[in-house]
Protein backbone atom coordinates (compact mmCIF):
# COMPACT_ATOMS: atom_id res chain seq x y z
CA UNK A 1 0.00 0.00 0.00
CA UNK A 2 2.86 2.46 0.75
CA UNK A 3 4.56 1.85 -1.89
CA UNK A 4 1.67 2.62 -4.37
CA UNK A 5 0.77 6.27 -2.46
CA UNK A 6 4.54 6.95 -3.18
CA UNK A 7 4.20 5.65 -7.29
CA UNK A 8 1.14 7.46 -7.06
CA UNK A 9 2.36 10.80 -6.03
CA UNK A 10 6.04 10.21 -8.30
CA UNK A 11 3.23 9.88 -11.38
CA UNK A 12 1.36 13.15 -10.83
CA UNK A 13 4.31 15.53 -9.46
CA UNK A 14 6.06 14.21 -13.30
CA UNK A 15 3.14 15.32 -14.57
CA UNK A 16 2.57 17.94 -13.64
CA UNK A 17 5.56 19.42 -13.98
CA UNK A 18 5.85 18.34 -17.85
CA UNK A 19 2.81 20.72 -18.74
CA UNK A 20 1.96 24.59 -19.22
CA UNK A 21 -1.56 23.84 -20.39
CA UNK A 22 -4.11 25.25 -17.84
CA UNK A 23 -6.97 22.58 -19.23
CA UNK A 24 -4.36 19.81 -18.84
CA UNK A 25 -3.90 20.21 -15.37
CA UNK A 26 -7.18 20.28 -14.68
CA UNK A 27 -7.31 17.04 -16.12
CA UNK A 28 -4.50 15.38 -14.24
CA UNK A 29 -6.41 16.94 -11.05
CA UNK A 30 -9.30 14.93 -11.84
CA UNK A 31 -7.11 12.21 -12.94
CA UNK A 32 -5.49 11.71 -9.15
CA UNK A 33 -8.07 13.55 -6.92
CA UNK A 34 -11.18 13.42 -8.83
CA UNK A 35 -14.10 11.18 -7.21
CA UNK A 36 -12.87 7.87 -9.77
CA UNK A 37 -9.26 9.40 -9.11
CA UNK A 38 -6.25 7.00 -8.80
CA UNK A 39 -5.22 8.26 -5.07
CA UNK A 40 -9.42 8.34 -4.55
CA UNK A 41 -9.01 4.80 -4.93
CA UNK A 42 -6.42 3.89 -3.03
CA UNK A 43 -7.48 5.64 -0.09
CA UNK A 44 -10.48 3.58 -0.46
CA UNK A 45 -8.78 1.06 0.03
CA UNK A 46 -7.38 1.83 4.05
CA UNK A 47 -9.93 0.09 6.04
CA UNK A 48 -8.89 -3.30 4.49
CA UNK A 49 -6.11 -3.01 5.88
CA UNK A 50 -4.02 -4.27 9.18
CA UNK A 51 -5.31 -2.33 11.69
CA UNK A 52 -1.27 -2.17 13.19
CA UNK A 53 -0.66 -0.40 10.05
CA UNK A 54 -3.71 1.52 8.68
CA UNK A 55 -2.73 5.02 11.18
CA UNK A 56 0.96 5.39 9.42
CA UNK A 57 -0.98 4.74 5.60
CA UNK A 58 -3.87 7.33 6.34
CA UNK A 59 -0.72 9.85 7.55
CA UNK A 60 1.30 8.66 4.39
CA UNK A 61 -1.94 9.11 1.81
CA UNK A 62 -2.82 12.62 3.42
CA UNK A 63 0.27 13.75 3.06
CA UNK A 64 0.21 12.34 -0.79
CA UNK A 65 -3.16 14.10 -1.53
CA UNK A 66 -1.36 17.63 0.31
CA UNK A 67 1.52 17.02 -2.29
CA UNK A 68 -0.37 16.79 -5.54
CA UNK A 69 -2.64 19.78 -4.33
CA UNK A 70 -0.08 22.19 -3.48
CA UNK A 71 1.95 21.18 -6.81
CA UNK A 72 -1.26 21.78 -9.11
CA UNK A 73 -2.02 25.19 -7.34
CA UNK A 74 1.60 25.90 -7.80
CA UNK A 75 2.30 24.94 -11.76
CA UNK A 76 -1.16 27.13 -12.28
CA UNK A 77 -0.08 29.98 -10.69
CA UNK A 78 2.92 29.55 -12.82
CA UNK A 79 1.37 29.32 -16.40
CA UNK A 80 -1.08 32.17 -15.52
CA UNK A 81 1.86 33.99 -14.96
CA UNK A 82 3.76 32.60 -18.06
CA UNK A 83 0.14 33.31 -20.12
CA UNK A 84 0.29 36.89 -19.08
CA UNK A 85 3.41 37.63 -20.12
CA UNK A 86 3.19 36.22 -23.39
CA UNK A 87 0.14 38.10 -23.97
CA UNK A 88 1.39 41.68 -22.81
CA UNK A 89 2.98 43.99 -25.45
CA UNK A 90 6.30 44.87 -25.33
CA UNK A 91 7.03 48.61 -24.05
CA UNK A 92 9.49 50.55 -25.73
CA UNK A 93 10.78 53.16 -22.62
CA UNK A 94 12.56 55.19 -25.09
CA UNK A 95 8.92 56.53 -26.77
CA UNK A 96 6.93 59.39 -25.20
CA UNK A 97 4.83 58.80 -22.17
CA UNK A 98 0.73 59.62 -22.98
CA UNK A 99 -0.11 62.74 -21.22
CA UNK A 100 -3.81 62.47 -19.34
CA UNK A 101 -6.39 64.55 -20.58
CA UNK A 102 -6.23 68.09 -19.01
CA UNK A 103 -9.00 69.99 -18.39
CA UNK A 104 -9.48 74.15 -19.71
CA UNK A 105 -11.48 77.24 -18.42
CA UNK A 106 -14.75 77.73 -18.93
CA UNK A 107 -15.74 79.63 -22.16
CA UNK A 108 -17.45 82.59 -19.89
CA UNK A 109 -14.51 82.07 -17.59
CA UNK A 110 -12.31 82.62 -20.44
CA UNK A 111 -14.90 85.50 -21.71
CA UNK A 112 -14.63 87.35 -18.09
CA UNK A 113 -10.63 87.09 -17.92
CA UNK A 114 -10.49 88.87 -22.00
CA UNK A 115 -12.95 91.34 -21.33
CA UNK A 116 -10.76 92.08 -18.32
CA UNK A 117 -7.78 92.54 -20.24
CA UNK A 118 -9.25 94.67 -22.69
CA UNK A 119 -10.61 97.15 -20.19
CA UNK A 120 -7.42 97.41 -17.58
CA UNK A 121 -5.28 98.46 -20.76
CA UNK A 122 -7.24 101.76 -20.73
CA UNK A 123 -7.17 102.40 -17.14
CA UNK A 124 -10.27 100.86 -16.07
CA UNK A 125 -9.98 99.04 -12.88
CA UNK A 126 -12.04 95.16 -12.50
CA UNK A 127 -14.24 95.48 -9.13
CA UNK A 128 -17.02 93.57 -7.57
CA UNK A 129 -19.90 94.29 -5.28
CA UNK A 130 -22.44 92.35 -3.69
CA UNK A 131 -24.84 89.81 -5.57
CA UNK A 132 -27.08 89.93 -2.95
CA UNK A 133 -28.61 93.96 -2.62
CA UNK A 134 -30.68 96.39 -1.29
CA UNK A 135 -33.50 97.76 -3.68
CA UNK A 136 -31.87 100.95 -3.18
CA UNK A 137 -28.95 100.48 -4.89
CA UNK A 138 -30.37 97.84 -7.45
CA UNK A 139 -33.38 100.84 -8.13
CA UNK A 140 -33.76 103.87 -6.39
CA UNK A 141 -30.39 105.20 -6.43
CA UNK A 142 -30.43 104.23 -9.84
CA UNK A 143 -33.81 106.40 -10.72
CA UNK A 144 -36.30 103.89 -11.29
CA UNK A 145 -39.85 105.30 -10.22
CA UNK A 146 -41.95 103.52 -7.95
CA UNK A 147 -43.85 100.74 -10.03
CA UNK A 148 -41.34 100.56 -12.72
CA UNK A 149 -41.89 97.09 -14.13
CA UNK A 150 -38.46 95.66 -13.03
CA UNK A 151 -38.93 96.27 -9.37
CA UNK A 152 -42.11 93.60 -10.02
CA UNK A 153 -42.09 90.17 -8.44
CA UNK A 154 -42.29 88.73 -11.97
CA UNK A 155 -39.22 90.30 -13.04
CA UNK A 156 -36.77 90.36 -10.20
CA UNK A 157 -35.95 87.43 -7.40
CA UNK A 158 -36.99 89.53 -4.16
CA UNK A 159 -35.50 87.32 -0.79
CA UNK A 160 -38.20 86.70 1.82
CA UNK A 161 -36.60 88.64 4.52
CA UNK A 162 -37.20 92.11 6.41
CA UNK A 163 -36.79 95.10 4.63
CA UNK A 164 -34.15 97.66 5.36
CA UNK A 165 -35.56 100.97 7.17
CA UNK A 166 -33.09 102.78 5.02
CA UNK A 167 -32.70 100.77 1.74
CA UNK A 168 -35.50 98.66 1.25
CA UNK A 169 -36.25 95.41 0.20
CA UNK A 170 -33.75 93.14 -0.29
CA UNK A 171 -33.11 91.25 -3.47
CA UNK A 172 -30.82 89.29 -6.39
CA UNK A 173 -29.23 91.96 -8.05
CA UNK A 174 -31.05 92.33 -11.13
CA UNK A 175 -28.14 94.34 -13.69
CA UNK A 176 -24.65 95.25 -12.45
CA UNK A 177 -25.64 98.59 -12.75
CA UNK A 178 -25.87 98.60 -8.71
CA UNK A 179 -22.25 98.89 -8.25
CA UNK A 180 -22.29 102.30 -9.72
CA UNK A 181 -23.47 103.38 -7.00
CA UNK A 182 -21.14 101.60 -4.51
CA UNK A 183 -18.24 103.15 -6.67
CA UNK A 184 -19.24 106.40 -6.60
CA UNK A 185 -19.94 106.21 -2.54
CA UNK A 186 -16.60 104.98 -1.85
CA UNK A 187 -14.27 106.80 -4.60
CA UNK A 188 -13.88 110.18 -5.51
CA UNK A 189 -13.67 111.62 -9.41
CA UNK A 190 -11.57 110.41 -11.55
CA UNK A 191 -13.16 106.60 -11.46
CA UNK A 192 -12.59 104.16 -14.15
CA UNK A 193 -14.70 100.84 -13.01
CA UNK A 194 -15.13 97.91 -14.40
CA UNK A 195 -17.70 95.72 -12.64
CA UNK A 196 -18.14 92.05 -13.37
CA UNK A 197 -21.01 89.78 -11.75
CA UNK A 198 -23.50 87.35 -11.89
CA UNK A 199 -26.88 88.68 -11.84
CA UNK A 200 -30.36 87.14 -11.63
CA UNK A 201 -33.84 87.44 -13.56
CA UNK A 202 -36.85 85.73 -14.20
CA UNK A 203 -36.35 84.71 -17.89
CA UNK A 204 -35.18 81.21 -19.44
CA UNK A 205 -35.55 80.68 -22.87
CA UNK A 206 -33.11 80.54 -26.21
CA UNK A 207 -31.36 83.57 -25.24
CA UNK A 208 -32.23 84.18 -21.58
CA UNK A 209 -31.39 82.34 -18.15
CA UNK A 210 -32.13 82.90 -14.93
CA UNK A 211 -28.43 83.75 -13.83
CA UNK A 212 -26.04 85.10 -15.65
CA UNK A 213 -23.14 87.25 -15.88
CA UNK A 214 -22.66 91.30 -16.76
CA UNK A 215 -19.73 93.42 -17.26
CA UNK A 216 -20.51 97.02 -16.23
CA UNK A 217 -18.30 99.85 -16.95
CA UNK A 218 -18.48 103.33 -15.61
CA UNK A 219 -16.73 106.33 -15.83
CA UNK A 220 -16.55 109.61 -13.92
CA UNK A 221 -14.99 112.68 -14.68
CA UNK A 222 -15.13 116.49 -15.66
CA UNK A 223 -16.06 117.13 -18.97
CA UNK A 224 -16.98 113.39 -19.85
CA UNK A 225 -18.70 113.25 -22.84
CA UNK A 226 -20.26 111.04 -25.57
CA UNK A 227 -17.03 111.24 -27.65
CA UNK A 228 -15.74 109.54 -24.69
CA UNK A 229 -17.92 106.94 -24.67
CA UNK A 230 -17.88 105.93 -28.29
CA UNK A 231 -14.14 105.71 -28.12
CA UNK A 232 -14.08 103.39 -25.57
CA UNK A 233 -17.27 101.50 -27.42
CA UNK A 234 -14.73 101.53 -30.47
CA UNK A 235 -11.72 100.29 -28.86
CA UNK A 236 -13.35 97.31 -27.34
CA UNK A 237 -15.52 96.37 -30.39
CA UNK A 238 -11.83 95.94 -31.73
CA UNK A 239 -10.20 94.53 -29.35
CA UNK A 240 -12.88 91.64 -28.41
CA UNK A 241 -14.18 91.31 -32.05
CA UNK A 242 -12.17 92.21 -34.51
CA UNK A 243 -9.76 95.25 -35.98
CA UNK A 244 -12.88 94.83 -39.18
CA UNK A 245 -15.98 95.07 -36.51
CA UNK A 246 -17.83 98.84 -35.72
CA UNK A 247 -19.83 99.27 -33.31
CA UNK A 248 -22.93 102.05 -33.35
CA UNK A 249 -25.11 103.72 -31.06
CA UNK A 250 -28.52 104.61 -30.82
CA UNK A 251 -30.82 106.69 -29.07
CA UNK A 252 -32.83 104.59 -26.34
CA UNK A 253 -33.99 104.72 -22.77
CA UNK A 254 -32.86 104.00 -20.10
CA UNK A 255 -33.66 105.32 -15.87
CA UNK A 256 -30.22 105.79 -15.09
CA UNK A 257 -28.59 107.05 -17.69
CA UNK A 258 -29.64 110.71 -20.15
CA UNK A 259 -28.89 110.08 -22.87
CA UNK A 260 -29.51 106.49 -23.30
CA UNK A 261 -28.19 104.42 -26.16
CA UNK A 262 -28.39 101.10 -27.45
CA UNK A 263 -25.02 99.56 -29.04
CA UNK A 264 -24.95 97.28 -31.93
CA UNK A 265 -21.82 95.77 -33.64
CA UNK A 266 -21.65 95.04 -37.27
CA UNK A 267 -22.09 91.42 -38.29
CA UNK A 268 -19.08 89.36 -38.44
CA UNK A 269 -20.96 87.06 -41.40
CA UNK A 270 -21.41 89.60 -43.80
CA UNK A 271 -19.69 92.28 -42.59
CA UNK A 272 -22.89 94.84 -42.32
CA UNK A 273 -24.30 93.79 -45.26
CA UNK A 274 -27.19 91.76 -43.69
CA UNK A 275 -27.93 88.28 -43.94
CA UNK A 276 -29.91 85.75 -41.97
CA UNK A 277 -28.27 86.40 -38.84
CA UNK A 278 -28.23 90.29 -38.34
CA UNK A 279 -31.36 91.14 -40.82
CA UNK A 280 -29.99 94.91 -41.52
CA UNK A 281 -26.32 93.94 -40.80
CA UNK A 282 -25.67 95.00 -37.29
CA UNK A 283 -26.21 92.82 -33.82
CA UNK A 284 -27.47 94.02 -30.85
CA UNK A 285 -24.95 94.39 -27.54
CA UNK A 286 -25.97 95.67 -24.70
CA UNK A 287 -26.75 99.53 -23.46
CA UNK A 288 -24.90 102.45 -22.97
CA UNK A 289 -25.69 106.46 -22.08
CA UNK A 290 -24.62 109.34 -19.79
CA UNK A 291 -24.98 109.01 -15.75
CA UNK A 292 -27.95 110.91 -15.20
CA UNK A 293 -27.54 113.27 -12.85
CA UNK A 294 -30.46 112.31 -10.16
CA UNK A 295 -27.67 108.96 -10.38
CA UNK A 296 -24.61 111.15 -9.54
CA UNK A 297 -26.27 112.97 -7.38
CA UNK A 298 -27.79 109.86 -5.04
CA UNK A 299 -24.27 108.79 -5.18
CA UNK A 300 -22.94 111.72 -3.59
CA UNK A 301 -20.91 113.58 -6.57
CA UNK A 302 -21.81 117.45 -7.89
CA UNK A 303 -23.24 116.96 -11.24
CA UNK A 304 -22.99 120.29 -12.01
CA UNK A 305 -19.41 119.61 -12.00
CA UNK A 306 -18.66 115.91 -13.01
CA UNK A 307 -20.45 114.30 -15.43
CA UNK A 308 -19.90 110.39 -16.45
CA UNK A 309 -21.21 107.46 -18.83
CA UNK A 310 -21.95 104.00 -18.51
CA UNK A 311 -22.52 100.68 -20.32
CA UNK A 312 -23.49 97.57 -19.24
CA UNK A 313 -23.62 94.12 -21.27
CA UNK A 314 -24.15 90.67 -20.67
CA UNK A 315 -20.89 88.35 -20.63
CA UNK A 316 -22.94 85.42 -22.61
CA UNK A 317 -24.16 87.65 -25.05
CA UNK A 318 -21.11 89.18 -26.56
CA UNK A 319 -19.33 85.74 -25.88
CA UNK A 320 -22.13 84.04 -28.41
CA UNK A 321 -20.95 87.08 -31.15
CA UNK A 322 -17.46 86.49 -31.63
CA UNK A 323 -16.62 85.81 -34.92
CA UNK A 324 -16.40 82.01 -35.58
CA UNK A 325 -18.79 80.98 -32.88
CA UNK A 326 -22.32 79.79 -33.89
CA UNK A 327 -24.22 79.17 -30.13
CA UNK A 328 -27.66 79.46 -31.15
CA UNK A 329 -28.92 78.75 -27.38
CA UNK A 330 -27.39 80.21 -24.62
CA UNK A 331 -28.25 77.57 -22.02
CA UNK A 332 -25.92 75.37 -24.11
CA UNK A 333 -22.79 77.79 -22.09
CA UNK A 334 -24.22 76.08 -18.84
CA UNK A 335 -25.05 72.14 -19.88
CA UNK A 336 -22.82 69.29 -19.46
CA UNK A 337 -22.20 68.80 -22.70
CA UNK A 338 -18.48 67.28 -23.28
CA UNK A 339 -18.58 67.44 -26.97
CA UNK A 340 -19.37 70.98 -26.97
CA UNK A 341 -17.59 72.41 -23.94
CA UNK A 342 -13.96 70.91 -25.38
CA UNK A 343 -14.29 73.40 -28.76
CA UNK A 344 -13.07 75.94 -26.18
Amino acid sequence: MEDELIRIKNNAISMILDTNDPKELEEIKLQFLGRNGKLTAAMKKLPKINPSMRKEVGILANEVKETIEDAIKDKTHETKTLHTKANTKKIDVTNPGIKPPLGHLHPITQAISEISSIFERIGFTRVRYPEVEWDWYSFGALNFPEGHPARDDWETFFIDTKPSAKYGPMLLTPHTSSGQIREMENNKPPIRMLNIAKTFRRQSDVSHTPVFHQFETLFVAEKASITDLKGVLDYFTKAYFGHDRESRIRPYHFEFTEPSFEVDVSCGICKGKGCKLCKEGWLEMGGAGMVHPNVLKNAGIDPTKYSGFASGWGVERVLMMKEGLEIDDLRLLYSNKLDFLEQF
